[in-house]
């Protein structure tokens, strides 16, 4: 698309000086995105009228006609009726200071800081607010996805992924969810802490930008100012710390439906691998997979157990011919890089278990089973069977979630047994 016309002096982002009252092109186009269901096939539509600030009093003069409507998107046509009084309620440089004082940016795709990745893509965004360091993005990428519904087999590899590409200078690009999203964003948040507190000098393959690691990116479909759910807000700041958070959605912006396969794109976008843990067959995932697709992105799939409905949609996948990912081996191979040098994890060191806590491993999978359907499997009494799934989450085997409990995979990556 042709970028806004910008006027002549454009600071952006948060180390813009709030005091200097000259109106950005961003700040004009952060108050058109906070219209309701205003996207970015609705912010281009509008843009090809003029200048963003001319579009917006256009839209404070409410002279927004029934054919103009009608070729906006579905759930910005129907709620553009309101706009001239939220428009008239709003001062756009009061609203861009308040975002720059609060640490938020955002690159219009016509700012020279705008992400190099996206300028080309089938459908780049108009505007990205961020918080954290854009320059993350200069890394090789990967985009780690999966359900919300992670296994303990899920998180584990979704998090070994993060700590082993990040050490190796891949930015891991995520969606900060539950689940693998956020086992992912913890390894690679890791690989960074490991990184800062390691003396010694790792060294890595010279092809990987001559860099130990790499900060992580979060693709959220909220605003940046509270990304993803409150449980991982603890990890938000952290990615934040190290790496950034990127959204098309403005500050305050609570997450809707709509706006998830919207992002979903950006994800696709940003990375030139994409890998799936865990997801159903009909999962976000598979929308963030044909999104992938679409680009010609190459895409990995984790193999799982047949049983599992977590691994479904990765199962199918690989018998459709996406290519097996076992390790982060597999998706340093696919990016055109190598592993060799980077510091490796942890050795496995899980003791054998003995007497009841034995027997239960040996007919425990890593799928979730109930306990109650395993003390009846196995004849023993949910007092016995409580005690010995207590001595095999104290070394490192089982993991128990409510009234569910499943076996924990290996942490050195090995075969699981």
């Amino acid at each position: 698309m042709t970028p806004p016309r910008r006027p002549s002096r454009t600071p952006d982002g948060p180390d813009a000086d709030p005091d200097d009252r000259s109106v950005p092109l961003e700040a004009y186009l952060g108050a058109l995105a906070t219209l309701d269901g205003m996207g970015s096939a609705s912010l281009r539509t509008l843009l090809a009228l003029g200048s963003p600030s001319e579009v917006w009093e256009r839209i404070c003069r409410g002279a927004v006609d029934a054919r103009l409507r009608n070729a906006l998107a579905p759930v910005a046509r129907d709620a553009s009726g309101s706009w001239a009084a939220q428009a008239r309620s709003v001062d756009p440089v009061a609203l861009w200071t308040r975002w720059r004082s609060r640490g938020i940016g955002a690159v219009s795709i016509g700012s020279p800081s705008y992400p190099a990745c996206l300028l080309d893509d089938l459908d780049p965004p108009v505007l990205l607010f961020h918080r954290g360091d854009l320059d993350a993005l200069a890394n090789p990428r990967v985009a780690v996805i999966g359900t919300r519904r992670a296994t303990g087999y899920g998180r584990r590899v979704a998090h070994e992924l993060g700590l082993e590409l990040a050490s190796a200078g891949v930015c891991v690009v995520s969606g900060l969810a539950l689940g693998i999203d956020a086992a992912a964003h913890n390894g690679a948040v890791a690989a960074s802490d490991r990184a800062l507190g390691s003396t010694a000098e790792t060294h890595v393959d010279p092809s990987v930008s001559g860099r130990t690691q790499a900060g992580p990116v979060a693709v959220v479909g909220g605003g940046v100012d509270a990304p993803g759910p409150s449980t991982n807000a603890a990890l938000a700041r952290r990615v934040v710390d190290v790496g950034a958070v990127l959204s098309e959605a403005p500050p305050g912006t609570r997450p809707a439906p709509w706006r998830f396969p919207v992002r979903n794109r950006i994800l696709a976008a940003l990375a030139p691998v994409v890998v799936v843990v865990e997801s159903a067959e009909r999962g976000g995932s598979m929308l963030t997979v044909e999104q992938a697709q679409l680009r010609d992105r190459t895409v990995l799939a984790v193999p799982g157990p047949v049983d599992s409905p977590a691994s479904a949609g990765t199962n199918a996948l690989i018998s459709e011919g996406a290519l097996v990912c076992r390790g982060a081996d597999d998706v340093m191979s696919a990016l055109g890089l190598s592993l060799e040098g980077v510091a490796n994890s942890p050795v496995e060191n899980r003791p054998e278990p003995d007497g009841d806590a034995a027997s239960v491993l040996a007919v425990l999978g890593f799928t979730p089973v109930s306990i109650e359907s395993l003390s009846r499997d196995l004849d023993l009494d949910l007092g016995r069977l409580s005690v010995a799934l207590g001595r095999l989450e104290a070394l490192g085997w089982a993991e128990r979630r409510g009234p569910f409990v499943e076996r924990v995979a290996r942490s050195d990556g090995g075969p699981r047994r």
